[in-house]
């Protein structure tokens, strides 16, 4: 029963919460405490507690003379979210069309640190599930195509970095383990502009990616295909290139502009 309680109390703070930015979002200008809880029909006391932990958080900035507005921390947070979801929603009819050339499983993925994460899949069609390229999924950048990917377009000071914040670990007999095998690789791609994993996150998966650009030439996302060894077709490169640049093209990337 307390546990039940406690649910609906931290249910109700966020309800009210999202009361309170709502009625800051619709106010013209910075607005007091008064008008905030009488819009979202909460007690002062109330709304003073909620605002005071929002403004920790910097989701709500309290200007001088007691008035609240929204706070750059949701400015921030909109970017983040606008950025992702506009990459996702431009790629996904390109991917469905690779995905109907080849046949297989089609990834698009963010960095995110020193790691790659999945934020989109076509359906794998003949392929198996593997839990790494299911949406969510995470994995060093150093092991997947489409990590190698972030990885060739850093410095050679920032790769270094790289390996020694993370040690370069291994997940299969054929993951690039030393600094000078990635460097290698990465020199390979840049000159390519393609990716490869050889079954080196996975024994039995190999993947084939490309980079997706923004309008200002940066490297934002990748795409890759994934099949089983015995499926993959390394003559899918131009294809997934060719998608890759219709996809950057779509957000803006113009390679003429870039290389002036």
């Amino acid at each position: 029963m307390a546990e039940l309680a406690a649910e609906k109390s931290s249910i109700q703070v966020i309800g009210r919460m999202s009361d309170l930015l709502d009625a800051l979002a619709a106010m013209p200008t910075p607005a007091s405490l008064k008008a905030l809880a009488a819009r979202a029909k909460l007690h002062p006391s109330t709304a003073h507690r909620i605002l005071a932990a929002l403004a920790s958080a910097r989701l709500v900035e309290r200007h001088e003379g007691g008035t609240y507005a929204l706070g750059i921390r949701l400015l921030e947070l909109g970017a983040v979210v606008k950025a992702n979801l506009s990459i996702r929603d431009v790629a996904r009819p390109f991917m469905e069309k690779l995905h109907g050339l080849t046949g297989e499983a089609v990834n698009l993925g963010l960095r995110d640190g020193d790691e790659i994460i999945y934020i989109e899949r076509t359906s794998g069609g003949r392929s198996l599930v593997r839990v790494v390229y299911l949406v969510g999924g995470r994995a060093p950048l150093h092991l997947t195509s489409l990590g190698k990917l972030f990885l060739a377009a850093d410095s050679s000071e920032e790769v270094a970095d790289y390996a020694r914040r993370t040690g370069l670990p291994g997940k299969t007999p054929h993951s690039l383990t030393s600094l000078a095998a990635l460097e290698r690789e990465l020199d390979w791609i840049r000159r390519h502009e393609v990716a490869f994993d050889n079954e080196e996150a996975e024994i039995g998966l190999r993947c084939v990616a490309a980079a997706i650009r923004d309008e200002e030439g940066k490297v934002v996302a990748g795409l890759s295909v994934s099949a089983p060894c015995e499926r993959h077709d390394a003559q899918w490169a131009p294809q997934i290139r060719s998608c890759a640049a219709e996809i950057s093209q779509a957000l803006g990337y113009r390679p003429a502009l870039n290389r002036r």
